[in-house]
């Protein structure tokens, strides 16, 4: 069982670097007690769970994240080389990412705007919600507890709607735009690393494989493809001296929905949403995907049909010709799991109870939650077996830790070691009777 003075010192440790040092004690304090706090994830609420042993004032709290100096990118750096010195050492990285809406209360918030909610939106209806819009990308990390990988988000941008940028003279950019920044950073973190990237429809744009292409030596794309893309054979090669500009692409090739119509299917089985497996027949083939003005980018795209019948035909596509038509499924499959860190976000997390307003405390509130779930996961997994088998709930069906575990679990840890002991109540509470401690544990560490 790992002491909490060592997990202390081991946070404080990896985090020093973006804080200075009174800061830095403040947001390691707001960070456990965040995990103990059930309900809104407010500074006033977060603070209320550990009333009278915060040292300091309250206003300073309050001030870590509307006024205080220290570096988001920092943390987020120290956050994403302590997930992958821990889990994944070695080998290629699996990056899956998407954007969220974080619905916000309040007039005069930074940042808000009037955003298409994916969750609640459907093919014959679409759903508007005003908030904020986040573009997470997150880590794939395999744990022994878990049926499939759980994303443990590491880097967060805000999106801004091109109303707010007209407004304030900004450069509008798509959350396509975003996330190739954010892999531009994870890139220039990690130089001696290989990372796939795994997103949804939105991020399967021309210019980001463009620039997965550009890189394809350390990150390849996998995303949704296009039945009728544009796809071309190689530009033939110049010979001898010839006048007049270069031939940018060959001869035009058959769009994927044709091939598709006209070849032999591929039995294959393959991972699947969610952690199961599924029966799927598989077409395949290479081109250059064109797009007017951007040029070629040679991509490898699948098409899948389930056999059962369950989930539509799809296309997907990957920068990287070496990949197999079964890699590409499972890598995008592999990606809900960001879709679960959203929902598990919202439900243990308090993703849309924060009230920042200002624009430091709402480019800071919202992503250190999303840093959070890393966070929890993290300590959960250090956990000995029997620790995180003791609050976890089971039913027939179900064989594996779920977050609400994890936080359970984590949060049982932190009264015991933590909170009894920061409050002196440590020798009381042991002398309870058994029964008692257990009802009292289990009252404080629920998961919602």
């Amino acid at each position: 069982m790992p002491s909490i003075s060592k997990t202390v010192e081991h946070v404080t440790k990896e985090f020093a670097p973006a804080f200075t040092r009174p800061t830095l004690t403040r947001f390691v304090f707001l960070m456990f007690a965040a995990i103990l706090t059930i309900g809104q994830r407010t500074v006033t609420n977060v603070l209320r769970t550990m009333q009278y042993t915060a040292p300091g004032h309250p206003a300073s709290y309050h001030r870590v994240f509307s006024h205080r100096r220290w570096s988001r990118w920092q943390l987020a750096r120290a956050l994403a080389a302590w997930i992958l010195q821990s889990w994944l050492p070695e080998g290629r990285v699996s990056l899956v990412g998407d954007d969220t809406v974080d619905g916000h209360r309040g007039k005069k918030v930074y940042g808000k705007a009037c955003h298409r909610d994916a969750v609640r939106s459907t093919h014959s209806y679409t759903a508007y919600r005003w908030g904020h819009k986040w573009v997470v990308l997150a880590i794939l990390v395999k744990f022994p507890f878990a049926c499939r990988p759980w994303a443990l988000p590491v880097l967060v941008a805000l999106y801004r709607s091109p109303e707010w940028n007209k407004e304030h003279g900004c450069r509008h950019k798509t959350p396509s735009e975003l996330m190739r920044q954010l892999l531009a950073v994870i890139l220039h973190w990690f130089p001696e690393r290989k990372f796939v990237f795994a997103g949804d429809g939105g991020f399967g744009t021309h210019p980001l494989a463009t620039f997965a292409r550009r890189h394809r030596q350390r990150l390849a794309l996998v995303s949704r493809f296009y039945a009728d893309a544009n796809l071309y054979a190689s530009p033939p090669a110049i010979r001898g001296r010839k006048t007049g500009r270069p031939r940018k692409k060959g001869a035009k090739q058959p769009s994927p929905a044709k091939v598709v119509a006209k070849a032999r299917r591929k039995q294959l089985n393959v991972a699947w949403y969610g952690g199961g497996r599924r029966n799927v027949a598989v077409v395949t083939g290479t081109g250059e995907w064109y797009k007017g003005g951007e040029g070629l980018v040679s991509v490898r795209w699948v098409f899948v049909h389930d056999c059962t019948g369950t989930h539509r035909e799809e296309y997907f596509f990957t920068t990287d010709l070496g990949m197999t038509p079964k890699q590409i499924i499972e890598t995008f499959t592999g990606r809900w799991s960001i879709e679960t860190m959203f929902q598990e976000m919202r439900a243990h997390l308090g993703l849309e109870t924060t009230r920042g307003r200002t624009e430091q405390t709402v480019l800071s509130v919202a992503p250190c939650l999303f840093g959070l779930f890393s966070v929890v996961a993290l300590l959960y997994a250090q956990l000995p077996e029997s620790r995180r088998n003791d609050y976890a709930i089971t039913w027939p069906g179900k064989h594996h830790a779920a977050f609400s575990d994890a936080i359970a679990a984590v949060r049982r840890w932190l009264w015991v070691e933590w909170a009894f002991v920061t409050h002196g109540q440590n020798d009381t509470f042991t002398k309870l009777p058994s029964p008692i401690r257990k009802l009292l544990l289990h009252a404080l560490t629920q998961a919602a």
